[in-house]
Order: structure tokens, then C-alpha cells, then sequence
């Protein structure tokens, strides 16, 4: 039960069932359709349910399928269905060679929610303020669906298709994230504002850059989130920088570029205005902060 402004509201009615395999998750979904919904983490889907943004009929939980909440490296970084924020924070692997998921791990809403809400269920839920939206698309990730018609693969930017929108279909369900590995020529970072801890983003912007044998650029990926209707890329801003060098008019340029690509709204956390402006910043701030991970001075 929720009150808002005088208002006792309560989630609709539903029918739950505890699926204790990937399986039997995919037989609930096929038998009940458009009106299941999956529920992992739910630090989105119920909040919403409480105020009636959306009403499933059925809940199918999949917390008790065993061997979903893994996190190895086995030529991809792979993360399964309940992979946690929580984990992502505390996993050594992490924080010590992927510096941008190390980084979005640490900033996810609060530690409540990051014991709770898993990676792959913030990518299926697609919030345009969404930190791991941001961070996949910045570090090239894919996903793996299972469904009725088997199981496939898709690169991250043609998951994300919309605002609030995900390339899944009926009866599919994500169950593996994977993330290229790295090796001590990539670094990334990053950087969010928000109003107070726990809050969704103003703005925020994912980095990260590979170098090559002369420390120039080789490879190097911009995204970012909460200014505009989805996590989007910036690649404008990448081909500013691919093939050159990490320097401070470089930087700029790129940030400027970032900026363009922008296209935020006002409301109650900033002006439109502010929030493109914090895109240059932010996008600034984190090739500073990959450039520092690498070792290369900015000059």
C-alpha cells in the first residue's frame, strides 16, 4: 500500500508463481503472455506496480533458479540474469580491470537497491536514467535472449531501441550479459549528478578509451544518460577522438561534440540547458579520469 497526497493506493491484483528454472520461467511466460511479467531484482517493476504504471496479471519470479547470479571471465566478462549491482561492487576482477563498471557499480541508487536490483534487469527495463544502459552501450556489450524460438545474441545498441523499449518479444527472457574483456590499454570511467544519494541521474556520461602502441587513440566509446529519450551514443564525439591523441584540445572537442548529441528536457532536476551543459562536463571529466587509469598525462 502507497499514499500520495491523501490518495491509499494499492497494486493490482496478480497471480505470482516461483519458477525454479530458466525452463519453467520460459513455459510460465509462454502460457501467460503479454500479461506476465518477469521479476528479478524489482527495484523498478515494483514500485511501479504500487502506483499503477503498469499491472501485470501474473508475476513470474526467477530469484530461485539456481546458477543465474554468476559473474566470470572465460574470453567475455559474463553476468547472468541475477547477477546484483552489489556483486559487481565488491567483485575484485571489477574493480581492479573494468574501471567503468567498477564505477557504475559504486553510484547505482543506494546500497539497498544494489543488493537487490541485478544488471540485467536495469538493461531490460531500459530507464533513460539508467546507469547500466550508459555503461553497456560505452563498453560494447551484448546479451543473450532465450525464447520460445531459442536462444540468440544481440549487441547492445540494438537492444536498447527506445524509451522504455527493448528489442525482447513475448515468452523471451535475458539471460546472460557479456561484456568484452580488457586488458591494461583500455580504461574507462563514469560520471553522474544527481540531486541526493539514491537519486536517478541529472545527467551522467560513460567513457571508455583503448590506446594503441603510439598512444593514440584506437578504439574509444561515448555514451550517455538522462538526456535523452534513451541511453544513446555519442558518436560524433568518438570520431572526434579515434586515431588521435588524448589532449586537452582533444577533450574539448569531443565533449562539445557530446554535447550536441544531447537532447534533454527541463524538469524538476534541472533545465534543459544545464543538463546539456553537464553532458560537456561530465564527458570531459571521465576522459580525464580514463587518460589518469591508462597512465598517459593530458596535455
Amino acid at each position: 500500500m502507497v499514499t500520495i497526497t491523501g490518495i491509499t493506493m494499492f497494486p493490482a491484483s496478480f497471480e505470482y508463481h516461483r519458477a525454479m528454472s530458466v525452463e519453467e520461467a520460459l513455459d510460465l511466460l509462454a502460457q501467460y503472455g503479454a500479461d506476465a511479467k518477469l521479476l528479478a531484482g524489482g527495484q523498478s517493476l515494483i514500485p511501479d506496480m504500487r502506483y499503477r504504471l503498469t499491472q501485470p496479471g501474473v508475476l513470474v519470479d526467477i530469484n530461485k533458479i539456481e546458477g543465474l547470479g554468476y559473474l566470470n571471465e572465460n574470453g567475455t566478462l559474463s553476468l547472468g540474469a541475477l547477477t546484483r549491482s552489489s556483486d559487481m561492487e565488491s567483485s575484485r576482477l571489477i574493480n581492479e580491470r573494468y574501471h567503468l563498471l567498477a564505477d557504475v557499480s559504486r553510484t547505482v541508487a543506494d546500497p539497498i537497491v544494489r543488493r537487490r536490483g541485478t544488471v540485467a534487469g536495469s538493461l531490460a527495463y531500459n530507464d533513460p536514467s539508467g546507469d547500466w544502459g550508459s555503461a553497456a552501450l560505452a563498453s560494447r556489450a551484448e546479451v543473450v535472449i532465450r525464447g520460445p524460438n531459442g536462444t540468440r545474441t544481440q549487441n547492445i545498441d540494438g537492444f536498447l531501441t527506445g524509451h522504455y523499449q527493448t528489442s525482447l518479444q513475448e515468452g523471451e527472457m535475458l539471460t546472460e550479459v557479456r561484456f568484452p574483456t580488457l586488458d591494461s590499454r583500455t580504461a574507462g570511467a563514469y560520471e553522474k549528478v544527481k540531486r541526493k544519494i539514491g537519486d536517478w541521474a541529472t545527467a551522467s556520461a560513460a567513457v571508455q578509451v583503448t590506446l594503441g602502441d603510439d598512444n593514440a587513440i584506437e578504439e574509444v566509446s561515448i555514451s550517455m544518460a538522462a538526456v535523452a529519450p534513451e541511453p544513446r551514443r555519442a558518436e560524433e564525439a568518438e570520431e572526434v577522438l579515434r586515431g588521435y591523441y588524448l589532449t586537452k584540445e582533444s577533450i574539448e572537442a569531443a565533449s562539445e561534440a557530446a554535447m550536441k548529441v544531447a537532447e534533454p528536457k527541463s524538469d524538476t532536476r534541472g533545465s534543459a540547458e544545464y543538463k546539456r551543459d553537464m553532458v560537456r562536463v561530465l564527458v570531459s571529466r571521465g576522459l580525464y579520469r580514463a587518460a589518469a587509469r591508462l597512465g598517459v598525462e593530458v596535455r
